[in-house]
């Protein structure tokens, strides 16, 4: 089942929006969804460096080299 999609209305200055649409060189739609994933997943990664030194990790590296 494809995904629910959500009409927005925003106001966005003419200037963010022709640096941001040249910056992707993609049209304004795919533009804004690029922008919200990485703030989604700014969010993600910022939960993970929580974890940062706490997660033990048990890898026979010569192994993972042989097997890989």
């Amino acid at each position: 089942m494809p995904p629910k999609l959500k009409k927005l209305t925003i106001q966005l200055s003419n200037d963010l929006l022709t640096r941001v649409t040249q910056a992707t060189g993609e049209g304004i739609t795919p533009t804004i969804r690029r922008g919200l994933e990485l703030v989604a997943a700014s969010g993600a990664y910022r939960s993970l460096r929580a974890f940062k030194g706490k997660v033990k990790l048990q890898l026979d590296l010569e192994s993972l080299r042989q097997n890989g």
